[in-house]
């Protein structure tokens, strides 16, 4: 005589949450490490900004013999129709992380309101 021994196959009810909970756990890594990357290449892209602003004030001042105590704003060095120097920067230029640029003179740097986001002595 022989005894049939049914077998169900299947996931049980732990089985299935242990496998959610580890998904969630690698969700939230993903997320937390992509926001990171993102905040990392907006700062990126702003410094670069900076130091494109900075090498057309440069111009700017060495076209109209400016010294560095003298002001510069951001309209004079994206150009104009009476400059020689055209479109150096786009006068609604902005940063990527939701700042805004600020210049004084030509020799101090351009700056960003995002805390961080600034040129570095080197960079200079």
């Amino acid at each position: 005589m022989r005894i049939k021994i049914k077998r169900q196959s299947g996931f049980t009810l732990v089985e299935i949450m242990i496998v959610v909970a580890i998904i969630g756990i690698l969700a939230a890594t993903l997320i937390q490490n992509v926001r990171k990357n993102i905040t990392t290449a907006q700062k990126n892209a702003c410094i670069a900004t900076l130091q494109k602003i900075e090498g057309a004030i440069q111009l700017w001042s060495l076209e109209e013999k400016k010294g560095p105590d003298d002001a510069v704003q951001i309209t004079d060095i994206s150009g104009g129709a009476d400059k020689q120097i055209q479109g150096l920067i786009n006068t609604d230029v902005k940063c990527p992380g939701g700042g805004t640029y600020s210049v004084t003179t030509v020799g101090e740097a351009p700056k960003c309101s995002v805390s961080g986001h600034e040129l570095s002595k080197g960079s200079r």
